[in-house]
Order: structure tokens, then C-alpha cells, then sequence
């Protein structure tokens, strides 16, 4: 029994010198619309917090390249099909975790202590 009280002790003393920090997943993300919808792409992209990487003519269409949080593209479907009266579409894959923003990372943490003051 000492030596579980004492672990956790340790284990709480250590995340207290280590200054955790909190990663959110990151996803490389490929839109395909017409030029006219372009600039409400991009403004979009940029209002989740998106990183634009380049933009290149594929097919009649053009290929929006980003970097966005994945918390971010929730939904995105049904915007992407407003914004683009259904003639875009889009891929998403995991590229990477990145730590999160403070605001972002103060929202998830006053969250997760709220859940556990609730049980």
C-alpha cells in the first residue's frame, strides 16, 4: 500500500515539473471545388484555424491543400456542400499531433475538471 501512495505522489510531483502540454491531432486536408467557390474555401479554412499549403488545378476543379485540427472539421461536409451548392468535395487523413493553442487547451482542461467535480 506505501508503495502505491507513494508512486502516485511521485507521478503527481512529476507532471508538475514536467509542464505537460496538451497535442491535438492534426489532418492534411484536400478540398475540390470550382474557382468561383475558391475564396469562400479558403476563408473558411482559415476561420477553422487551417493552415493553406498550396492550391493546384486538378481535373476542371481546383485542390485546396491545408493543414486543420481535426476538432475543427466536424460538420465539414454539410458546410462544404453549402458553400458549394454540392459541387465540392473534400479528403481528410491524420498527418500529425501539434500542441494545442492556449485558448483551446484552457477550454479542454476547465471541461475535463468540470466532468470530474461531476461525478
Amino acid at each position: 500500500m506505501a508503495f502505491k501512495i507513494a508512486a502516485s505522489l511521485a507521478y503527481k510531483e512529476g507532471m508538475k515539473q514536467a509542464s505537460p502540454v496538451l497535442l491535438e491531432p492534426i489532418c492534411r486536408v484536400e478540398v475540390y471545388v470550382p474557382d468561383e467557390y475558391m475564396g469562400d474555401i479558403i476563408g473558411d479554412l482559415n476561420k477553422r484555424r487551417g493552415r493553406v499549403l498550396g492550391m493546384n488545378p486538378v481535373n476542371g476543379l481546383q485542390q485546396v491543400v491545408a493543414e486543420v485540427p481535426q476538432a475543427e472539421m466536424f460538420k465539414y461536409a454539410t458546410d462544404l456542400r453549402s458553400m458549394t451548392q454540392g459541387r465540392g468535395h473534400f479528403t481528410m487523413k491524420f498527418e500529425r499531433y501539434e500542441e494545442a493553442p492556449p485558448n483551446v487547451a484552457d477550454k479542454v482542461i476547465a471541461e475535463a475538471q468540470k466532468q470530474k467535480e461531476d461525478e
